[in-house]
């Protein structure tokens, strides 16, 4: 057995344990192992074979790229792959990506990496853009959640900022628990240190009739004389073994109220005749 290479690993593991609030003995029966096996693991009193780091790292959740540092830290060869979106083993996905996006139109439609920089738009959120006040958050790599809440993105233009802040903020929390990204961490200090309402959005708001209770926290953008309001889904690919794949979040947005469809619709024929 390789001490070194089992006191590297062992902490490790026990952080990732501990980090999603299971016990030994929960994570043993998860696994199928022994508690007492998993303790000599994480105490570095045994040295964990590759299947074992992996069976692991599948219980725990682990995303793919600290998989390969758990490996690693027990001295194997990282097993997942990370290739550019433009590489050409990743040509099915990058297909499946454009076609996701150019179908989705005339509604919005974008793609993130883990961190949310923006990678790939349809032609349906240019007119979104257009509303950011501050041209230096829209310069490469834009961050898509300091768009949102930063006062010189779309804060001003957010009818609902609180609401949607709020939003923002509680699914980036739960990514920094899940990930143990300090980037997303950082990312989430940052946003947090931004004023919590909008003085744009509170001037002139448009008040939001409820006639019925909300299925979903929606996205309200003062557009010139109206109001757009979107719903959103978050698509992924299933079963990725490429890092990339595993960290690349679709995010497609739909009217939430036949307005907001007709005004989309409207402006993707804008576009049509602008182009002819």
């Amino acid at each position: 057995m390789n001490s070194h290479r089992a006191a590297a690993i062992g902490p490790l593991i026990r952080d990732w344990r501990q980090q999603r609030r299971l016990s030994q003995l929960e994570l043993a029966l998860e696994a199928e192992i022994s508690q007492k096996h998993l303790s000599f693991v994480e105490s570095g009193r045994s040295q964990p074979s590759r299947d074992m780091v992996l069976l692991l790292a599948e219980h725990l959740g682990v995303p793919l790229r600290e998989r390969n540092t758990l490996l690693l830290a027990a001295g194997y060869a990282p097993v997942y792959l990370e290739r550019a979106l433009e590489d050409p083993a990743l040509q099915a996905a990058k297909a499946a990506i454009d076609l996701i996006l150019t179908g989705h139109e005339p509604y919005p439609a974008l793609a993130v990496d883990r961190h949310w920089t923006l990678l790939a738009a349809n032609a349906a959120v240019a007119p979104l853009l257009a509303l950011v006040v501050d041209a230096e958050l829209l310069r490469p790599p834009v961050n898509v959640l300091r768009l949102a809440l930063h006062p010189g993105g779309l804060a001003a233009a957010t009818v609902n900022f609180d609401e949607w802040r709020a939003h923002i903020l509680a699914r980036l929390r739960q990514q920094v628990r899940i990930a143990a990204d300090p980037v997303l961490a950082d990312l989430l200090a940052e946003l947090l240190a931004y004023p919590a309402s909008s003085v744009g959005s509170g001037s002139g708001r448009v008040p939001m009739p409820v006639v019925e209770p909300a299925i979903a926290v929606p996205l309200r953008l003062r557009v010139g004389d109206g109001v757009l309001s979107f719903i959103s889904t978050t698509t992924v690919f299933g079963t990725p073994v490429d890092i990339t794949l595993s960290e690349l979040a679709l995010e497609t947005f739909f009217p939430a109220d036949a307005a907001t469809g007709a005004a989309l619709r409207a402006l993707a024929q804008t576009r049509r005749n602008d182009s002819d």
